[in-house]
């Protein structure tokens, strides 16, 4: 049960980082070099940042399960090893079609500069990590387990 949990947990990260994190670096950029994001704009838009890095900061170091970590890792490793491989078709994953409503649009501007900068190799990896940690896909121990095997009184250790 715990995994399903940690599936949808990912689903849900995957989805913070590639649309919250792709519109913060958007509008915290200004869109344009021309013109400067306004006082307001900023602050949501690193507002938003946080917000993608604390939930990204819990799911590393929270222990629901493996698969929290491991979905979003992978869509940003594979996007980032098609980015590698095929420039052009890698960035046609980004929505940028006039039919999309403006904050797709705008998520997707930021994904691809999230994308073209390394950040989501980076953000690839660093989510990788935990799910190469053992204790990650074991559950926990109780304090009284019933199937647990007590040694002899007179051990040899």
């Amino acid at each position: 049960m715990r995994h399903l949990a940690g599936l949808l947990i990912g689903l849900v990260v995957t989805a913070a980082v590639l649309a919250g994190g792709g519109w913060a670096v958007q509008q915290a950029a200004g869109g344009s070099v021309a013109a400067a994001p306004d006082s307001q704009t900023l602050w949501i838009a690193l507002g938003s940042m946080a917000a993608v890095g604390l939930v990204v900061g819990l799911v590393v170091a929270g222990r629901v399960s493996p698969l929290a970590t491991f979905l979003p890792s992978m869509v940003l490793l594979a996007w980032t090893v098609v980015y590698a491989l095929d420039v052009n078709r890698a960035l046609s994953f980004v929505p940028v079609e006039p039919s999309m409503h403006q904050l797709v649009r705008e998520a997707g501007a930021g994904a691809r500069t999230l994308l073209t900068t390394g950040v989501f190799a980076l953000l690839g990896v660093a989510l990788f990590i935990p799910v190469l940690m053992p204790s990650r896909w074991s559950r926990r121990d109780d304090d009284v387990d019933e199937e647990y095997e007590t040694t002899p009184e007179r051990s040899y250790y």
